[in-house]
């Protein structure tokens, strides 16, 4: 077990939000991370405030601007809320910082995020959340959740890590964010990010609610043949979901799916998306597995298309 946590969050958006305000909560000393021009200001005057399905209202002590400024604070746990693309170059400042003995946890949607980080510090320095809310930015230090599926999950890569997991998920739960330690935490990713790989693109490209994109029988369409890809992928990669699993997953986006998409925002607002680490990866491991992904492939390749057109601008 790990005495004397110094803990900090990098990438304070409305994901590292949540995690930040529940952390804080238990432990006041926590540090946050964010380069976003005027945040600093803005959240150390008003803290961080969650509201919806979630309910926070929480001072914030240590702010930094970058990972670089926590050279004097040596945190041993840092969770990492960023976009998906960020990881590799947070990894790379957190080299100045790192060492032997301090956890990162991946907060991240997206497969295969807590493998980039034990490719770069090894597999005991690596952790994974699995996070069960729906969030959106309603300013700069405002939080509204639309919904939370209780419990999130959280894992390590190696069962020496057991115990330190059981610590983190316990000061979560603690906090107000029910949080389960779990023994194999692809598990849980892959079947939170079948839903989210799948609807992702589809949603992003026709501007469709999950419930629209799934109740419009071209889009179903897409969709169905995508499910078929990705559970043949998962089951490659040794993780079979059985029968019953597409049935519960159709059951429980219905429920979430008048949302749309954080992919659609993304276009929307002309932002780089994360499809590399949700489609993009599926058909990564397709190919790695022999495993053929051609619906995939095509729908990953037409948000790569989109996100183009307007980046390259």
């Amino acid at each position: 077990m790990m005495e004397n946590l110094k803990i900090a969050v990098v990438g304070i958006g409305a994901t590292g939000a949540v995690v930040a305000a529940a952390l804080l909560k238990q432990d006041p000393e926590t540090m946050l991370v964010d380069p976003r021009p005027g945040l600093k200001e803005e959240i150390m005057k008003k803290g961080i405030t969650i509201s919806g399905e979630l309910d926070y209202q929480v001072p914030v002590r240590h702010f930094f601007e970058h990972i670089e400024d926590l050279k004097d604070n040596r945190p041993n746990l840092v969770f990492v809320s960023t976009k998906t693309f960020h990881l590799p170059p947070v990894l790379e400042s957190l080299k100045e910082i790192f060492e032997t003995g301090t956890k990162i946890v991946s907060t991240h949607n997206g497969l295969g995020t807590e493998d980039v980080i034990a490719d770069v510090f090894g597999q005991d320095a690596a952790f994974r959340m699995s996070l069960n809310f729906g969030v959106a930015l309603k300013g700069p230090c405002e939080v509204e959740t639309a919904f939370f599926n209780r419990p999130n999950h959280l894992g390590a890569l190696i069962p020496e890590n057991r115990e330190m997991g059981l610590e983190i998920a316990g000061m979560f739960t603690a906090g107000g964010l029910d949080t389960e330690f779990v023994d194999d935490i692809k598990l849980y990713v892959w079947k939170k990010m079948i839903m989210k790989c799948t609807m992702a693109s589809i949603c992003a490209i026709t501007d469709r609610t999950i419930k629209d994109a799934l109740s419009f029988p071209p889009t179903r369409e897409i969709a169905d043949a995508c499910f078929e890809e990705v559970l043949a992928v998962a089951k490659a990669k040794g993780y079979d979901l059985g029968e019953d699993y597409l049935t519960q997953a159709l059951a429980y986006l219905e429920k979430v799916g008048i949302h749309k998409d954080s992919m659609c925002f993304d276009v929307a607002n002309k932002t780089r998306t994360e499809i590399d680490f949700l489609g993009g990866k599926v058909v990564e491991y397709g190919r790695e597995t022999g495993v053929p992904t051609p619906s995939y492939s095509t729908m990953a390749n037409l948000v790569k298309a989109m996100e183009d057109k307007y980046l390259s601008r």
